[in-house]
């Protein structure tokens, strides 16, 4: 596994929950600071919020599917910028190997100015549970995917798979998904 890459912010001057730093090259910022700046006074209904009225009923709605989906354990938090499941440092004392005073990261979610971003890590770290994901959105006959590494970007609300997405969630506990992150982090 590869190191997790920070999501750049596509600035939106509306939206964006940290409008008044608008022309900020964020990836100047230094990167012990990044995310600090990115978690100034957000929580995750703080970020819902702040997405434009028309996109937020979707948004929320896949918020609520994977709360609802997701395994005992993972906390909910602003994470990168984005909604964030995290293992706490209760579970994991090591936190991310990248920085480790933050929770490991397991799944985020973010509205981004063209897509909806879903972003799971374990796809990216396990080979043979991309495969099943990619075969089920074949046997179902989705629209083909959008996919980065670990990304899925839906461009319309009606392309998110939401009951798929949960059954993906449903597939890697806690304690899975530090297995498997330690596993890849020896690499």
């Amino acid at each position: 596994m590869g190191a997790i890459h920070e999501c750049h912010l596509k600035e939106d001057k509306e939206a964006h929950p940290l409008k008044h730093l608008h022309g900020l090259n964020f990836g100047q910022l230094l990167p012990a600071n990044k995310h600090l700046i990115m978690q100034l006074d957000l929580t995750p209904d703080g970020y819902v919020e702040r997405i434009p009225i028309d996109r937020r009923p979707y948004f929320s709605e896949m918020r609520h599917a994977i709360r609802d989906a997701m395994p005992e354990g993972f906390e909910e938090q602003i994470s990168y910028g984005m909604i964030g499941y995290v293992v706490p440092h209760e579970l994991y004392p090591a936190g991310y190997h990248c920085k480790p005073e933050l929770p490991l990261p397991f799944v985020s979610i973010a509205n981004q100015k063209n897509f909806f971003g879903f972003y799971h890590m374990g796809l990216y770290a396990n080979e043979d549970l991309m495969n099943w994901f990619k075969a089920e959105c074949a046997q179902r006959e989705l629209p083909k995917l959008d996919m980065g590494k670990s990304c899925l970007r839906f461009k319309k609300w009606r392309e998110l798979p939401l009951g798929l997405l949960s059954e993906l969630l449903a597939k890697m506990s806690v304690g899975d998904w530090i297995e498997c992150y330690e596993q890849n982090l020896k690499r």
